[in-house]
Parts: C-alpha cells; structure tokens; sequence
C-alpha cells in the first residue's frame, strides 16, 4: 500500500501490524476521544452480529444509537471502513446521521425501511463507498474535472494539477480496488475550493479541513437531491496514481467518458 492512493488513510496504516490484519483491539486504540458517530456515540469497532430485521439492529441504525461500527477482522473492505472512520470522522459521522434521519422518515411514512432507499440515501452510500475528496486553489481546474475534459486537465494543465490540486480517497470501496486497480475504476468526487496556504499546511490539518467542510456539505439537503451533484473522476486519471505521463493513456473513452455537466 505505498501508492499515494492511500495517503490519506497513511498516517494510521503506519501504525498497524504490516505483516497481519489489525486486531480490532489495535483499531480501537487509534480512536480518539472525541470520535463520534452521528448520534454523539463513542466510535468503537466491534464484532457483526447476525443479521436482523428490527429497526434497532440495522447497519446504520446500530453505529447512530450505539456508537458500534460493525468490522468483520481479516477483511479488507471493513478494515478500510474503519480507516476511513479513522481519517474523516467528522464526514463519515454526517453520512450516518443523514442515513439515520431518512430511515426513520422511511418507518414514519411506510412503516419500515424495506423498499427503495430513494436518491438521498443513494448520494450517501455512493460518496460513503467510492467517493474522492478534491481540493485546488484554481477553480478553472475543478471546472474541467467537472466539465469531463480530461486531457486538458490532466495532459495540458498536468502541472498545475501537481501544483494546485490534491486528492483524497474517501471511500472504503476505492481503497480496496485501489489494492488491484484497474483502469476503470471510477471515484464519485465532490470538489472543494480552498486558498493556496492550505496546500502547505500538514497532512493531519488539511484532512481536519477536508473533513469539516465535507461533512457540512452532506448535512445541506441540495447535497442529495441528485447523484450528479458528485463528479465522476477515473482514479487511475490522477498524476502520479499509475503510469499515465502518456497522454495516449487518457484516450480511452470507455474510462474517460464524455458525461453530464454537474451541478455547481
């Protein structure tokens, strides 16, 4: 895992076993006191239980009220889970709060929460899965990643990509394709503007940053009104995140799509 795909997850991947999946006694150690959940529950890392129906035993329903994030050990997709906990606690507490919200809407309207998730659910599972923090100080950048022009942004503009652009895997599911990526591999990014100082802060202040902006933006109801209010963006697209100094490597348009422009 020393591709920078995973740098923002790098600071605790430092401190894990590397040669053994993490016990979740060793994951619970990395949580801070003031990790919480979106119901104002401690974050802690426990075993799954078995599947239930009731309210109270579901997925999200069980991390809001209790604080519990189900981990399976020995399994990647719930390891990264816990890491992405780890690195944006702040977002992934607002993604449970607002999952919790609509399934009680979904009990008080229907009676349970079988049925459709309806899009407000969809834009948090696909954000929560695969989604990608992207910051830059030049809004013209954002654009082009938004507008899907891809070789101007990453061939012409390569450079100032490198030097005004950062990337953040945020979902759980990315990290563990990125552990045997393959060329289609799509991130759903939602794009931030931040001021040039904020690209030389440290890595722990610019994932604070990210963490609290993103979190605020799933809390407005615009955030979910539609799933294109995330921007597609081809992982492997990103300078430095698979030989692709090649222009030639951004031809192909079964990966980078011409699309829909996305809402501002």
């Amino acid at each position: 895992m020393c591709s920078p795909i995973f740098g923002a997850i790098r600071p605790w991947l430092r401190r894990l076993p590397r040669e053994r999946f993490p016990t979740l006694d060793e994951l619970n150690a990395l949580v801070e006191p003031a990790m919480t959940t979106g119901g104002g529950q401690p974050l802690r890392f426990v075993r799954p239980l078995p599947a239930q129906r009731a309210f109270h035993s579901q997925y999200e329903v069980r991390i809001f009220r209790t604080g519990e994030v189900p981990t399976r050990e020995a399994n990647w997709h719930d390891l990264f889970n816990a890491l992405a906990w780890l690195a944006f606690p702040t977002t992934k507490a607002a993604i449970n709060s607002r999952h919790y919200q609509l399934m009680r809407q979904a009990v008080r309207e229907r009676g349970d929460t079988r049925g459709p998730r309806g899009t407000a659910r969809d834009v948090l599972t696909l954000f929560d899965e695969g989604g990608m923090i992207v910051i830059s100080t030049d809004k013209e950048l954002l654009d082009l990643l938004q507008d899907f022009r891809w070789k101007e942004l990453f061939c012409t503009r390569r450079s100032q990509v490198v030097q005004r652009m950062e990337f953040f895997v945020f979902g759980h599911a990315l990290y563990e394709k990125a552990l045997e990526p393959c060329s289609g591999v799509t991130a759903k990014s939602l794009l931030l503007g931040v001021r040039e100082r904020f690209l030389s802060a440290d890595l722990r202040t610019r994932l604070d940053g990210i963490d609290g902006r993103a979190a605020l933006w799933f809390l407005r109801p615009e955030a979910l009104v539609s799933t294109r209010a995330l921007s597609p963006l081809p992982v492997l697209g990103v300078p430095g995140w698979a030989k692709n100094d090649d222009p030639a490597f951004y031809d192909d348009e079964q990966v980078f799509r011409r699309g829909y422009q996305s809402p501002a």
